[in-house]
């Protein structure tokens, strides 16, 4: 299926920039959080620079699979971003992957397999009304704002899976201004620069982009990813049913799909305890690695 196609190449990408933009993120004081200067410090990183480039080819790739996917398709699908991002994230800093690595990573993928072909998500026939776009609107920023004051509560890993979340949401909530943007194109392509989804698409896009960065910056990326993973496909797949018809599986189907959802978060997590917390923060010396899941005890028996 193309879309599934298009949405690995999206998650492919989004991988690449996660792990570039939170290895230049690293770099910034942390007074900087919450502010514009934050931005202003990153943009003059080439690092970083090529994590943006690698988030825009994800978006194309993503905008693509939405052209001729359904949104509760394309959003699950791109779960796979996490173990595409552990395994770069391992190659970058020399951290090799063991055997409960790969074991968490098969986990997440067989998770993401079981879903889809339990709940089978089928495209919607109808476009939101103006009333369902304002509702979901309002609930998005009132959920993100709502994240964003609770992450303000804690530091560290707690702060930066609460940031996790609330990127997730937003970038759902961006895929669906993508996808209407993209109906809009295939209708009359003269249309779309008057359209205003598009121009919704773009500040939900940057206030998304801006949510991640903060993520990136407050907090290990083995808290923030995993957090960012999981609640993105979450919103997508209500986004997509509530707004635009589409269908799941219900009935005996749902055991099913629970169960796919149960494999993506225990894997995530798994996945995520499986790295070193400081993993990230800095690039190790070369020669110095280290084996995934072994403890400082272990390594010294």
């Amino acid at each position: 299926m193309i879309s599934v196609v298009l949405a690995l190449l999206a998650a492919a990408g989004n991988a690449t920039a996660s792990v570039l933009q939170r290895r230049a993120a690293r770099s910034v004081p942390k007074d900087k959080a919450f502010r514009p200067a934050l931005v202003l410090a990153l943009v003059r990183d080439p690092v970083w620079l090529g994590g943006i480039a690698a988030l825009v080819g994800g978006f194309l790739f993503q905008a693509a699979a939405l052209s001729v996917g359904a949104l509760a398709l394309v959003q699950p699908v791109l779960v796979i971003e996490l173990p595409f991002t552990m395994v770069l994230l391992s190659w970058m800093f020399g951290v090799k992957l063991d055997r409960r690595s790969w074991l968490a990573v098969g986990t997440v993928t067989v998770g993401v397999s079981v879903f889809l072909v339990s709940a089978a998500p089928g495209p919607g026939r109808q476009t939101p009304t103006s009333a369902e776009w304002v509702m979901a609107t309002v609930v998005t920023i009132g959920t993100v704002i709502g994240l964003v004051m609770v992450a303000r509560l804690f530091t560290g890993a707690g702060r930066a899976a609460a940031l996790g979340v609330a990127t997730g949401v937003g970038f759902a909530f961006t895929a669906t201004f993508i996808k209407e943007s993209t109906s809009v194109f295939q209708r009359d392509p003269a249309a779309l620069p008057a359209s205003w989804q598009l121009y919704a698409m773009v500040v939900a896009g940057l206030c998304s982009l801006f949510l991640l960065q903060n993520a990136l910056h407050s907090g290990p990326l083995v808290a923030a990813q995993p957090a960012l993973t999981v609640s993105d496909p979450v919103a997508g797949i209500l986004y997509g049913t509530t707004m635009f018809g589409e269908h799941v599986r219900t009935g005996h189907w749902i055991l099913l799909e629970a169960t796919g959802i149960t494999l993506i978060i225990y894997g995530s997590f798994r996945l995520a305890k499986s790295l070193p917390s400081g993993l990230g923060h800095k690039t190790p010396r070369r020669g110095h690695e280290s084996r995934l899941g072994r403890t400082r005890g272990e390594r010294g028996r």
